[in-house]
């Protein structure tokens, strides 16, 4: 005899929109997103919380969605990084977004959502972070292209922007 797993409602806001769906409890935010949802934009690392690439903002604080349980969310705000940018031109980009392209900070582009992310939410918290700010809050996002440096001329560049 088969027996059906159990799912639980989660309703959360995503990206400004209220969303209803049935998860499992074991589920991840990051595999909600993408498997669920379709939001691809968060990236699946380390699978342990270590690396970045999956960092989602919940109440405007920086996650890493890959061990975050999906049912944690409900009631709350769940920004991506398709919630950030008003359309795909370069002008309807979130400044921290624009500035990475800017500044050549992409690369790969793996890590780059995480990164963002991250950004975003210093920036929200910090308007105007010193370059030590930016690095303790980037040390969390493991990148192996860019060296960081980029990355943190772009956020710099972000925050004059805000």
């Amino acid at each position: 005899m088969m027996t059906v797993a159990k799912t639980y409602a989660l309703e959360m806001n995503l990206n400004g929109k209220n969303v209803r769906l049935e998860v499992s409890a074991s589920a991840t935010l990051a595999s909600v997103l993408r498997e669920s949802l379709g939001l691809t934009g968060t990236k699946i690392g380390c699978e342990e919380g270590e690396c970045g690439a999956c960092t989602v903002l919940v109440d405007g604080d920086p996650v890493d969605s890959c061990i975050y349980p999906a049912l944690k969310a409900a009631g709350r705000k769940v920004l991506t990084i398709e919630g950030l940018a008003r359309g795909k031109e370069v002008e309807e980009l979130h400044p921290v977004q624009r500035a990475f392209v800017e500044h050549g900070a992409v690369q790969c582009g793996y890590c780059t959502p995480g990164l963002v992310m991250t950004a975003v939410a210093l920036l929200q918290h910090n308007p105007h972070p010193s370059e030590d700010e930016i690095r303790r809050a980037i040390s969390g996002n493991l990148c192996r292209c860019t060296g960081y440096l980029k990355v943190i001329r772009a956020i710099q560049e972000a925050s004059k922007a805000g």
